[in-house]
């Protein structure tokens, strides 16, 4: 007994009952801690990631790098994931036209779908990052529409209007409208945060959150409008305008009417 008690008090013994603590600690974390889904990899061929690497040098390698580690002219492409190719290739963003302070959404998509799967397997193979959402979730699928509009109102309507309908940014930049936009790509926006919109991650809106804004969109583009007139649904620019000039006008031609009815 006293041998043993002995080696319970060895310095030795402390350190070796830390480290076990720490590894089991460590095992039963990476068992049971949730896996973000959109860090998780999309199985691909190496055809497929071979024939992206091939479109990202002939288009992309430019300005992001030869191995899109990034340049001046354009950000490095290592751990934005597929979602952001996807996304910015896909609306026409990419390759920008021109430069800007912003890139918009292109009249035309200058690759089919095939060649955007491929880059977006490339980059993605570089490093883990935001991965193309599931069907069921840009879809919006199952989604609440209220709940959707409470979230969309929270963390969306101050830069996109209550009904996605865009606004003004600071320094000439702008938040586009999302008014029309496939759900795929609202769900991508806001697990990438592209250009000055912040990222939305499941952290942040989880998956039903994501399916429900979209289940909202949808909703209020499929609805009438139950107040009159819209005027754009550009809140108090376009209704202050619409007093001032139609407003203005009708209490002028009143004012002119009582006097000359009068005399």
């Amino acid at each position: 007994m006293n041998a043993l008690a002995a080696r319970r008090r060895h310095p030795a013994a402390i350190a070796l009952l830390l480290v076990l603590g720490l590894a089991l600690v460590g095992a039963a974390y990476s068992l049971f801690a949730p896996k973000p889904a959109q860090a998780a990899a999309t199985a691909v061929s190496a055809d497929a990631i071979n024939e992206g690497r091939q479109l990202f040098l002939s288009n992309c390698a430019s300005c992001h790098g030869l191995s899109a580690e990034g340049t001046k002219s354009g950000p490095t492409l290592i751990g934005v994931g597929a979602a952001s190719v996807d996304f910015q290739v896909g609306t026409g963003r990419m390759p920008l036209s021109a430069p800007n302070v912003q890139a918009p959404r292109g009249e035309r998509v200058m690759y089919d779908e095939k060649q955007i799967a491929a880059m977006a397997a490339y980059v993605a193979s570089l490093a883990p990052g935001p991965a193309i959402p599931d069907e069921k979730v840009s879809s919006g699928e199952g989604g609440d529409a209220a709940l959707g509009g409470e979230l969309f109102r929270v963390n969306c309507a101050m830069c996109h209007n209550v009904s996605g309908a865009g606004g003004a940014l600071t320094r000439g930049k702008y938040a586009p409208p999302v008014q029309g936009v496939e759900g795929k790509y609202i769900v991508e926006a806001m697990l990438t945060g592209p250009q000055s919109m912040p990222v939305f991650d499941d952290k942040n809106i989880n998956e039903e959150g994501k399916a429900s804004i979209v289940n909202y969109l949808k909703t209020f583009e499929s609805q009438p409008n139950v107040g009159g007139m819209n005027l754009g649904n550009l809140g108090p620019v376009s209704e202050g305008l619409f007093i001032w000039i139609f407003g203005l006008a009708l209490m002028i031609g009143t004012a002119f009417w009582l006097g000359q009815k009068a005399a």
